[in-house]
């Protein structure tokens, strides 16, 4: 991939200059591939990068189990009993509801976008105009976060079956902080200083992240002066919601993850679980069940056994063989990916942060393939890197945050943790997804050439702010609608559920559709 580096500046800035014309020079691991031709190598490179997303997903499926882990960690703390006046030790958890939705749900879920602009800031180091590559991922994730997600959520719980916000007063606060970080991206891009981003806008726009956090926080506690004086309905007592008993046997049960691990190893119960923090009938916290050594080898290993393991149990019991061909044939198009995650530390090991680390390392490494991907779709295409990162990389790394919002809109009793994740998710793509790549880039221009950063698309970055927040208010609108109308955001009758999410998918193309014509200059 190293020949694809010292040019992939000039494929960024205004896409590239070959396709159509001459053969693009650049390849991804063999010189061979200059010789094909230029559909093939399209072809073969959405095909690599579609291979890629599948990866991400299935990482994102062990990255949810440890993450779980990390939250349920509790400590003990010492209390006087009122009635029996005597001391008493109590679990109490460590990580705040509030905290725990934007600090490693929301972060964790963004992780794709973040390291993906991280990564095309760092590579862009000594230029003086930003890389689109980033921006115009997370502008067009955040648009897959509120729309197509929420298409979704909205249809997931039963027919009938209707789930609110609990505490709205949180909601507002990220739903706030979701608007405002839209709102300041543009008024530094346009008013202040348009067309470039100063050291000091860079540096504010990180810090709003830690605001958002202790604004959130105090919400949640109802500090005075700085919270909403609103009323929290009942919400679940843990962050992570129970899972649904294991199914009886004979009874095929669905994995709740993603669609990527069939979950046979779950349904295994002679088996220790090395992928669900709720295994089984579990009541007692993780903290007070940790494996010995032993047991932890022992789970390791098993890991790269069920990585390469194509047929279980649980298959051979399908009566249809058409099915279990294609249930093989997917196990041994994900087996490579697979068996590279099985080096993932286990999530008993220090309360799930190694393996928390391990999960993020591994999205940052396929964050890098996707960017290199990118600009060779670019080159031997023509299509604007700005468009393709509007569409399918804000798609494809929006996955997690997906699989986050529809998991919590299955598991939980309220609709809070699904749709925090997606307005706070918005509010981290901003504040760290796009202000820690250009604190990178600016923090090195002033000491260097005492100049700060330019952005070159702010046209097409600027009216893509304006289209997101144009629609984002029509998707609002409707959910406070829902919620006077039928009491609840998610669920309800199944027709107005799936009239509500086709609103929301209409939506999204058209802010896909008008702001690729506004950068491809049809507009």
């Amino acid at each position: 991939m190293a020949p694809l580096n010292s040019n992939s500046s000039e494929i960024m800035h205004g896409g590239s200059n070959y396709s159509g014309h001459e053969k693009c020079p650049f390849y991804l691991l063999f010189q061979y591939e200059t010789t094909l031709d230029l559909g093939l190598r399209g072809f073969l490179y959405f095909l690599a990068l579609a291979y890629c997303f599948i990866g991400l997903s299935a990482i994102t499926d062990r990255f949810f189990r440890c993450m779980e882990t990390v939250v349920k960690q509790s400590r003990a703390v010492e209390e006087i009993d009122p009635t029996t006046n005597t001391k008493v030790i109590r679990n109490k958890k460590v990580w705040n509801y509030a905290v725990a939705d934007i600090a490693l749900l929301a972060f964790g879920t963004s992780f794709p976008q973040i390291s993906l602009a991280t990564i095309d800031a760092i590579r862009n180091i000594g230029e003086l105009y930003a890389g689109g590559l980033g921006p115009g991922t997370l502008v067009g994730s955040a648009a897959f976060d509120l729309f197509p997600i929420h298409a979704v959520c909205v249809v997931v719980p039963k027919a009938g079956e209707l789930k609110k916000i609990a505490d709205i007063g949180v909601w507002l606060v990220g739903l706030f902080w979701s608007f405002w970080a839209y709102i300041w991206l543009y008024i530094i891009l346009k008013v202040w200083t348009p067309n470039v981003i100063t050291l000091w806008e860079a540096l504010f726009t990180v810090v709003q992240y830690g605001l958002l956090l202790m604004h959130a926080y105090a919400q949640d506690k109802r500090w005075p002066f700085v919270s909403l004086p609103m009323k929290r309905d009942e919400r679940p007592e843990d962050w992570v919601p129970e899972e649904t008993p294991p199914c009886r046997k004979g009874d095929v049960e669905p994995h709740m993850y993603t669609g990527i691990h069939e979950g046979d190893e779950v349904r295994n119960r002679n088996i220790v679980d090395i992928y669900s923090a709720h295994s089984g009938n579990e009541e007692q916290s993780l903290d007070d069940n940790i494996p010995k050594k032993d047991d932890l080898a022992s789970i390791w290993k098993r890991q790269f056994i069920d990585a390469v393991t194509l047929e279980t149990a649980e298959s051979r019991k399908l009566n249809s063989p058409s099915l279990s061909l294609a249930k093989a044939f997917w196990k041994l198009l994900i087996a490579p990916w697979r068996l590279l995650f099985a080096f993932v530390p286990p999530y008993q090991i220090a309360h799930g942060w190694i393996a928390f680390l391990f999960s993020l390392a591994f999205i940052a490494g396929i964050a890098y393939v996707v960017t290199k991907l990118t600009d060779l779709i670019s080159c031997v295409t023509g299509i604007h890197p700005y468009i393709i990162a509007l569409t399918a990389l804000a798609a494809g790394t929006s996955w997690p945050d997906l699989v986050a919002s529809k998991i919590a809109a299955e598991r939980q009793i309220t609709a809070d943790s699904a749709i925090a994740n997606i307005t706070c998710s918005n509010s981290v793509n901003i504040y760290v997804g796009i202000g820690v790549p250009w604190l990178i880039n600016t923090t090195y221009n002033y000491f260097a050439y005492k100049e700060p950063l330019r952005i070159e698309n702010v046209g097409g970055l600027s009216f893509s702010l304006l289209m997101f927040f144009a629609t984002s208010v029509g998707c609002i609108v409707v959910l406070v609608f829902r919620r006077l109308t039928l009491g609840a955001e998610l669920g309800g009758p199944r027709h107005w559920a799936w009239i509500t999410s086709i609103y929301f998918m209409m939506l999204w193309l058209i802010f896909v559709t008008l702001s690729s014509l506004r950068v491809s200059g049809a507009t």
